[in-house]
């Protein structure tokens, strides 16, 4: 069951790393909108945290992807193959 949630999460490494990189973007601006909302216009600040909530969610959802992609390799990589148990036997 863990192995198809690992596959399913990680099987498109491109958009799992588009959607960091996003995710990654909007927290800079959010950073950035309650620097500036600190220092000159408070409601700006308010804007910067409500722009935190989906940067977090993007940048941890594409972070997911990346690990279970890279996981799911390892996972690859471990595994006995099933053909290679096939040519020890005689037939």
């Amino acid at each position: 069951m863990l192995k198809q949630l690992v596959y399913k999460l990680g099987q498109h490494p491109k958009l799992s790393l588009k959607r960091f990189f996003i995710g990654l973007g909007l927290f800079a601006l959010a950073v950035g909108a309650i620097s500036y909302g600190y220092y000159y216009q408070p409601i700006v600040q308010l804007l910067g945290l409500a722009l935190l909530v989906p940067a977090v969610f993007f940048a941890l959802w594409g972070y997911i992807g990346i690990f279970a992609n890279r996981f799911a390799q390892v996972i690859v990589a471990m595994s006995p193959d099933d053909k290679a148990d096939d040519n020890d036997s005689t037939s």
